[in-house]
């Protein structure tokens, strides 16, 4: 089923309804996930691992775009997948912000002088035992990134427009590991964004006033 619902406003429109619309760098982010019960059946909140990931949003001239990337194939998780840059939250990381610029260095050398955060979405959890914290930034225009080949097989970005419609936006379901489930599905020209990764710009729609 497609969902299709009025055009809230580019996050780039107001930049302060956009921090208000998130959760605020400097508070605690409680919670195992806004999709837990989704999944309860196979994961342990208390055992999930605090990762974090970086929601790079564009200003460009038809409306904001959002940098994304796909994994390597090779990769021991969500291999080949489209994904945000981050990952794991390393303890000498002071924050999931620190973690998240670190992670966009390592991954497609973002500088982290380019990357203007301004809040957090919702703690989100996976199936592979991860405790995501996602972190929305602001990126300049002329942004510049390498990715990292053993990490990252390609980097781009898609227009939030469409997902802030509600067109190519799709609610699917099927049966996995024993009972039925439901995840989100964004298709972009060549791009499958599917499973966390559209799941978490679901979240950034709805805090934003897409009624998606």
């Amino acid at each position: 089923m497609i969902l299709r619902t009025p055009r809230p406003s580019d996050p780039f429109d107001r930049p302060e309804q956009l921090r208000q619309a998130l959760l605020p760098l400097d508070g605690e982010l409680s919670g195992a996930g806004w999709n837990l019960d989704e999944i309860a059946d196979l994961v342990t909140p208390s055992t999930l691992v605090d990762a974090a990931v970086l929601v790079g949003l564009v200003p460009r001239a038809e409306g904001a775009h959002v940098l994304l990337t796909r994994r390597n194939d090779a990769l021991q998780h969500h291999a080949g997948q489209v994904s945000f840059p981050g990952g794991r939250i390393d303890p000498g990381d002071r924050s999931p912000l620190h973690a998240a610029l670190r992670e966009a260095w390592e991954e497609v050398a973002l500088e982290p002088e380019a990357i203007e955060p301004v809040g957090y979405l919702d703690p989100y959890a996976t199936i592979t035992g991860f405790r995501v914290l996602p972190v929305v930034a602001r990126l300049p225009t002329d942004y510049r990134i390498v990715p990292n080949p053993g990490e990252v097989a390609d980097a781009f970005e898609v227009p939030l427009a469409p997902l802030l419609n509600g067109e190519r936006i799709v609610s699917l379901s099927g049966t996995w590991m024993g009972r039925p489930r439901s995840y989100w599905e964004y298709r972009v020209g060549p791009h499958r964004i599917w499973g966390a990764t559209a799941a978490m710009l679901v979240n950034l729609g709805r805090r934003l006033g897409a009624a998606i």
